[in-house]
């Protein structure tokens, strides 16, 4: 694989990660940045790559096809996945050279990362108990409503008519709570109507303000009076309550313990890759 190759992988990897965009489809401001990032990088690999630890890795052809098959089943075509390698200055072999490439890089990273030291039960106690908020899921209504809007363009929904219409609905669901959903389907304004209402499981503070506010205060299976929003009339449905519940020590620690090991190895990756500038600078 040439240099010129490698480099319009890593401009093409670099571009995607950043803009989503190939480089061709990139903006200059866009495309400079792209540029100078994918250099930085393309340098760091090679430091990588020339260092003792990545004499001993080798990378098989099945991990090579495995990254190569991830690529090309994003296309719809052979010919398109070609077409695009063919834009970027690529081609499959040079594809597949630019994948060994960058699995050796990350496993050499893998392994120099999994020298850290294992994460004490000690650790995550004290995280637990200093993050709190973490480990604590608010309480979540599962709601739906009917909505009849205000817009005095149309005579059925001038704010009269349509306070008419909601209020003679509520009337209604008082007799029959049951016909909520048929009601929903029937009468709401929102296209939520085609699931009965279903505004879904929401969290306090999701919702328009007036309706939040109410929603918050019924009992499951209560539906609300009218209320009124900055879009219209609701009739609010309170179908199902989940209580606020704190996550037990024993139910976090294998989060708890996953996100310090994976913080313990970037550190260590990262103050092995700044010794690997140090030895290039005592080397010279």
């Amino acid at each position: 694989m040439s240099q010129s190759q490698t480099e319009a992988y890593n401009l093409l990897r670099t571009a995607l990660a950043l803009f989503k965009k190939s480089p061709a489809q990139l903006a200059e401001d866009e495309y400079h940045q792209v540029v100078v990032q994918a250099s930085n990088e393309l340098k760091l690999e090679n430091r990588v790559l020339n260092s003792p630890e990545a004499a001993t890795v080798v990378i098989t052809e099945q991990e090579v096809q495995a990254a190569f098959l991830e690529i090309r089943n994003r296309y719809e075509s052979e010919d398109d996945f070609f077409a695009d390698l063919a834009q970027n200055q690529l081609d499959e072999d040079s594809l597949r050279a630019a994948l060994h490439r960058q699995c050796k890089v990350d496993t050499v990273l893998d392994v120099v990362g999994s020298h850290t030291p294992k994460i004490s039960e000690v650790e995550v106690g004290i995280y637990y108990h200093l993050h709190p908020e973490q480990f604590q899921k608010p309480e979540i209504r599962e709601a739906a409503h009917i909505f009849v809007s205000i817009n005095p363009d149309y005579p059925e929904n001038t704010r009269e008519i349509a306070l008419q219409r909601i209020q003679e609905l509520s009337v209604k669901l008082q007799k029959k709570p049951y016909k909520f959903a048929d009601f929903a389907m029937r009468h709401s304004e929102c296209p939520t109507s085609l699931q009965g209402g279903l505004l879904g499981k929401v969290p306090q503070g999701k919702l328009y303000p007036e309706i939040d506010a109410v929603l918050f205060t019924l009992k499951e299976g209560e539906i609300s009076g009218v209320v009124e929003s900055e879009i219209g009339f609701h009739l609010v449905l309170c179908k199902r309550i989940d209580k606020p519940e704190t996550m037990s020590l024993a139910k976090a620690t294998p989060k708890i313990r996953q996100m310090m090991n994976d913080r313990a190895k970037r550190t260590c990756q990262r103050a092995w890759l700044a010794s690997l500038g140090k030895e290039t600078v005592e080397r010279h």
